[in-house]
């Protein structure tokens, strides 16, 4: 990097805010997807709107590229600069600026942690939704970008749902708003266009989000099957009854044993194939008639142990299984691959099926955890990137088990998002005329293809490559 623009750098952020020595920026080579990597040539600690707004001023100056990042816990490769360039690590923007109680309404800076927004409002009775499983540590700008979702999100929704309206700063570097506080904003959906375009269209400084009630009553049940087909049919008949749960989300017998080995066991059934965590909320008075209803589903569907909550220590214990369940995976492998589909819940007993036999029939170990009510799966690949054409399997496996997701009515991601990871498979759910038309869309936000080059879209999108 030329030290005229170091400079300039330096004096639009502070010097101490910009990295530019090889072992502080390659902290920042990865998200959570490793399986690239790509060491950016400067890393930029941002504390505020006006500063990302000049940095990307001298970014298009020179003809650099850039790429937004918060917490980094994107599975996707969405956060990782694949052209080099410059990163604007957006963190230290963590300011809760106004709780608007009368109106359900957080305004708030991308760098704000994702559960921290809900322990403030907590006491008034109040939390933000969306609840990925990295919610301790995910930032609300990288919830932004990939319209995280979470256990919860097949009854409350995606984040775009708890978006009111957005500050971003556009690859131009000019400041826009994005809606208004108020209902049935007239105009284009600018918001709902800008939420999930990965670091594409700008970066968010600002956000206004939606505050969601908390229940008055909660219900959580465990229930454990002898085959994945049992638990998977018992979901599509919970749904087929017309119950809706909050939470529908499923763990195999690799994942359970995993868990179950690590300090973050939870008590799980380690003799079951799958289990099921089902969680009801709402009206205090309906729940017992709902999780009755439920109970002789699992029943029905040859459930062999089956547990309820009976307090809120318990509840926690059931969950802390399904939210650290990625993180021991760890335990099974040198390596793994997170794969993230989407097939309809009426197919979902059968692409589970043909997914875990394509591991098998290519020799690779395969476990699951996944958001079951809304057919989002989340097969994880265990490897050893140090055995010889094992990592090209992997890679091969993973893309057969996406054209099975995608021929069964599926789509090729829930909520980690295309990024890197998937950019290539694009062509397999979208003609050249989709693409195009969703290249014109980019080009109005991003038009010099700057602001996190070389995701979403195949390379042959992308003039850097």
């Amino acid at each position: 990097m030329k030290a005229e623009v170091i400079r300039e750098l330096q004096e639009a952020v502070g010097a101490e805010s910009v990295l530019v020595e090889p072992e502080q920026t390659i902290a920042y080579e990865c998200d959570s997807f490793a399986f690239h990597r790509h060491t950016p040539d400067l890393v930029l600690l941002i504390s505020n709107r006006d500063q990302v707004s000049r940095a990307i001023q001298i970014a298009r100056k020179y003809g650099i590229p850039f790429v937004p990042r918060g917490s980094g816990t994107g599975l996707s490769g969405g956060a990782l600069p694949r052209c080099g360039g410059l990163v604007l690590v957006v963190t230290r923007m963590k300011g809760i600026r106004e709780i608007d109680l009368e109106n359900r309404q957080a305004v708030v800076e991308p760098g704000v942690i994702n559960l921290d927004l809900s322990k403030v409002t907590a006491p008034a009775g109040y939390y933000f939704a969306p609840d990925p499983s990295s919610q301790m540590i995910s930032s609300v700008g990288g919830n932004l970008a990939e319209n995280a979702g979470g256990p919860h999100c097949f009854k409350y929704g995606m984040t775009t749902n708890h978006v009111i309206s957005l500050e971003v700063v556009l690859p131009t570097g000019e400041t826009a708003q994005l809606g208004t506080r108020a209902a049935d904003c007239p105009g284009y959906d600018l918001v709902g266009v800008f939420v999930g375009s990965e670091g594409t269209f700008g970066i968010a400084t600002q956000a206004v989000l939606k505050l969601t009630r908390l229940p008055q009553g909660v219900k959580t049940l465990l229930a454990a099957f002898p085959t994945l087909k049992d638990a998977c049919d018992t979901v599509s008949a919970i749904i087929a009854s017309g119950i809706i749960p909050a939470a529908l989300e499923m763990m195999d017998r690799r994942t359970i044993l995993s868990v179950e080995a690590s300090v973050n066991r939870a008590g799980l059934p380690v003799d079951a194939d799958a289990v099921l965590i089902i969680e009801l909320d709402g009206f205090a008075a309906a729940l017992e008639t709902q999780a009755a209803r439920i109970i002789e589903i699992c029943r029905k569907h040859d459930c062999q142990e089956l547990r309820v909550a009976q307090n809120e220590e318990e509840r926690t214990m059931i969950w802390k299984g399904r939210k650290q369940a990625f993180g021991a995976a760890g335990r099974m492998t040198h390596d793994l691959y997170l794969q993230d589909a989407v097939v309809p819940r009426n197919r979902l007993s059968d692409v589970v099926v043909r997914i875990y036999d394509i591991a098998d029939r290519a020799g690779i170990r395969l476990a699951s955890v996944f958001h079951a009510g809304d057919g989002n799966l989340h097969p994880i690949l265990l490897f050893d990137r140090k055995k010889k054409g094992e990592e090209a399997r992997v890679l091969a496996v993973a893309e057969e088990m996406l054209r099975v997701c995608i021929d069964a009515g599926g789509t090729l991601s829930g909520e980690h998002g295309i990024g890197s990871e998937k950019n290539e498979y694009m062509g397999m759910l979208f003609s050249d005329a989709d693409l195009e038309a969703m290249k014109r869309l980019r080009t109005v936000f991003n038009p010099e293809e700057l602001c996190n080059p070389g995701k979403v879209f195949p390379s042959r999108h992308c003039r850097f490559f």
